[in-house]
């Protein structure tokens, strides 16, 4: 089969959770015949191969109460510790794929916008080879339609929607410092289209 040709060889994907990123990098990962790797793999391995010593705020669930009993706020802080947390670990993963010629579309909630603009990954030049959108959802009511639609049975998520909606903001407010593209995730119908425009624009 043939692909259309790329600018990149890794496009990472970021926004936060119940935005709708992993539907669009299902279908990008499809178009250019690329791999698709979750970030959230990552997270899982790392957990249970450290210690909350090491990484305290991997393991900030195993060792602090139920969500429900924190504000939305302290949330929202724990997730961007744990993007820093797992930054290094995803610079080795898009150095691994640069020295190899791999191309791939990463999806994920952690990976920011200075992780996407790097200079280098772990020695390996990035020389344009990395490029980097984030897909955002402004409307926080519906946010918790998408948690409904998605996991249908769990309740109305307005929480978990609140949380969200605080990164989504962090994400999008470090994108536009960054000069990363963001791109909004409705009308769902074109925001493929529309992410291909900007990857096309490049």
């Amino acid at each position: 089969m043939s692909f259309p040709p790329r600018t990149w060889d890794l496009l990472l994907i970021g926004g936060a959770s119940g935005v709708g990123k992993s539907s669009v990098s299902y279908r990008l990962a499809q178009h250019f015949g690329v791999a698709l790797i979750e970030v959230d793999d990552f997270q899982t391995v790392l957990q249970h191969m450290t210690t909350p010593e090491q990484f305290p705020a991997l393991h900030f669930w195993d060792t602090h109460p139920d969500p429900r009993s924190l504000a939305p706020e302290v949330i929202f802080e724990q997730g961007k510790a744990i993007a820093c947390e797992l930054h290094p670990a995803l610079e080795l993963v898009i150095a691994n794929h640069l020295e190899t010629d791999r191309p791939a579309v990463l999806d994920g909630d952690f990976l920011t916008p200075a992780l996407m603009v790097q200079a280098a990954y772990a020695g390996c030049e990035n020389a344009g080879r990395v490029c980097g959108i984030v897909v955002d959802e402004p409307d926080e009511v519906q946010i918790v339609r998408n948690y409904g639609l998605r996991e249908p049975g769990a309740g109305e998520q307005t929480q978990r929607a609140r949380v969200s909606k605080l990164f989504g903001d962090w994400l999008k407010h470090d994108a536009e410092r960054f000069g990363i593209q963001v791109v909004e995730a409705r009308p769902w119908d074109t925001v493929f289209e529309r992410v291909l425009d900007v990857l096309a624009a490049r």
